[in-house]
């Protein structure tokens, strides 16, 4: 029997719009009031988490043990503005970084869940062969390369 592509659920989509430039806090914030968005606590906390450490972080991260449902709510709003943007690291929940810091893309071990961002220009030659030889131009913004990694591949091999 033939699958029928076009009744399968479509994938999560990535956000595609321009990322503001905000350096820090401060021009985030003002961002937000520019745009006529209320700098709730709530609000201001998420952002300060983000600024804080560069690496993507979970929305219970970034909750502290606080209102989650608040988190997710205020990461929509920030996403939708162009300061936030989501990634999907492998298996487990999306992970959140902010927009305007140099666009990275990502690498991911599947079997440790180690990552590293990378430069896009570093995944330019992955990048041409794709398109040339499926006529997609990928981009690993959202969704990572995944592999093994250089420690794992050591492990695996030194229990062979």
């Amino acid at each position: 029997m033939a699958c029928n592509y076009a009744t399968l659920p479509r994938m999560t989509l990535a956000h595609h719009g321009p990322a503001l430039d905000a350096p820090d806090l401060d021009a985030a914030l003002h961002a937000l009031r520019e745009r006529g968005l209320r700098v709730s606590a709530s609000r201001r906390q998420v952002l300060a988490a983000l600024y804080a450490d560069p690496r993507p972080k979970t929305a219970e991260q970034l909750a502290a043990g606080g209102d989650v449902a608040s988190v997710y709510r205020n990461l929509d709003v920030l996403e939708s503005v162009g300061l936030v943007r989501h990634v999907h690291l492998g298996h487990g929940p999306g992970l959140y970084t902010l927009a305007g810091r140099e666009d990275v893309e990502f690498i991911t071990c599947e079997l440790c869940g180690a990552y590293d961002a990378v430069e896009p220009r570093r995944l330019d030659a992955v990048r041409g062969q794709i398109e040339r030889e499926l006529g997609y131009r990928p981009r690993f913004t959202h969704f990572p390369i995944v592999g093994v990694c250089a420690s794992c591949k050591e492990d695996e091999h030194a229990h062979s």
